[in-house]
């Protein structure tokens, strides 16, 4: 993967009345990178993939691709092409054709449009259905014709709007895979817009994490699931035990009903407040509680086939704790339980946090996952897909 940036983004702000859907959000995306926007409804994601495809003009910012500013430049001219959340598919026409519109508008010639569509009909396993339509075609195949239709243009960047949204879990699993191995097979840069953390941790090689028009954080999927810089990517990223206290001498946390928890380095200054971040996994239980740091009661258990979850209700905390061990658990609702903490992170703690982490009413652990409190934060970010439209068919073709 090239270390020069294919997609320049640099203090993008996005206004709408009164409503800031972008605060001045800046980032870079490499050559041939597989990239995910990624955050509840309403956080600024569709906006910034809808400023960079030229559908929305940005109050403030650049935004650059090979260092050409995309901003002078109309949505038909730019180097990029968008599949959108509902494929755009004309109904009328064959696979062969929907895949060969864009090229056909473009004036390209009849015998390099046919290899082509030929070419990249192959690659994405359609070659058997080119004849058939829209309507006589499953809900992955559609996907499958609209990729085809988006990359048969050989665009320097590809965004993709909720691809996977319309597909059933098995068929959306199935996809993850199919568009990674697209994206290394054509060598484009794939830019995903996601609400969908698994999907995103699943495809992306790095991730922006979103939240009320605010870049919260950018990384791999593994260093936003193993060092979460913010208590929200912490609950957005998988699931977590977060628990809110100080930061004590030696660096551990100090967390009300608890105790000192060992936690990772990090730069808080003494007496600060912090999060604890302990994921399932790292929850440690044995069927002694009195050799173990806490004591506490299984008030659930989930076998989910390669793992079981257990919660633990833990005397001085208001939440139970959850709990992943690898396949059955071996305990049963009611069982007596000891707990360890193995590896934890730690973040600053957010000012909704803090209430009660230095003393008596503490909140216990937050066990998260994707977190939507976002939803209502903006007016647009629904009505932006939703709406598309006309733009869709001319632009995604």
């Amino acid at each position: 993967m090239s270390t020069v940036p294919l997609l320049r983004v640099d203090g993008v702000r996005a206004v709408y009345g009164e409503t800031v859907a972008l605060h001045d959000v800046s980032l870079d995306i490499a050559d041939n990178e597989f990239f995910a926007l990624l955050g509840p409804s309403g956080c600024g994601k569709t906006t910034l993939l809808r400023s960079i495809a030229g559908f929305e003009s940005p109050a403030a910012g650049r935004i650059e691709v090979d260092g050409e500013d995309l901003l002078r430049l109309p949505a038909h001219r730019r180097p990029v092409n968008m599949m959108f959340q509902s494929y755009a598919l004309f109904p009328h026409m064959s696979v062969e054709k929907n895949i060969a519109y864009g090229l056909e508008s473009e004036g390209v010639g009849r015998d390099e449009t046919a290899t082509r569509v030929a070419e990249v009909m192959d690659v994405v396993g359609l070659g058997h259905l080119a004849k058939r339509r829209p309507g006589q075609l499953s809900g992955g195949q559609r996907q499958r014709v609209a990729l085809a239709r988006a990359i048969v243009k050989r665009p320097r960047l590809l965004l993709l709007d909720e691809p996977l949204s319309a597909l059933d879990r098995q068929v959306r699993a199935s996809m993850q895979l199919e568009l990674k191995r697209l994206q290394h097979e054509v060598g484009l840069t794939f830019v995903v817009v996601t609400h969908d953390q698994e999907e995103a941790m699943s495809m992306a090689d790095r991730i922006a994490v979103l939240r009320d028009g605010r870049l919260e954080q950018l990384a791999t999927p593994q260093e936003l699931y193993a060092n979460p810089a913010t208590r929200f990517v912490a609950s957005f990223i998988g699931s977590a035990n977060l628990l809110d206290g100080v930061v004590a001498k030696g660096g551990r946390v100090r967390v009300p009903g608890v105790g000192e928890v060992e936690v990772a380095p990090h730069r808080l200054a003494d007496g600060a407040g912090a999060t604890a971040v302990v994921r399932p996994e790292d929850v440690e239980l044995s069927a002694d509680p009195a050799t173990s740091m806490l004591a506490g009661v299984v008030v659930d258990t989930y076998f989910l086939g390669g793992a079981s979850t257990l919660s633990i209700e833990v005397p001085g905390l208001a939440s139970p704790l959850v709990a992943s061990v690898h396949g059955t658990s071996g305990f049963a609702r009611g069982d007596a339980v000891g707990v360890r903490f193995g590896r934890a992170a730690v973040v600053a703690r957010d000012a909704s946090a803090a209430r009660g982490a230095s003393g008596e009413d503490a909140s216990g652990p937050d066990a998260s996952g994707p977190d939507a409190s976002g939803e209502a934060s903006h007016r647009r970010e629904a009505g932006e897909t939703d709406g598309a439209g006309q733009e869709e068919a001319e632009v995604s073709a």
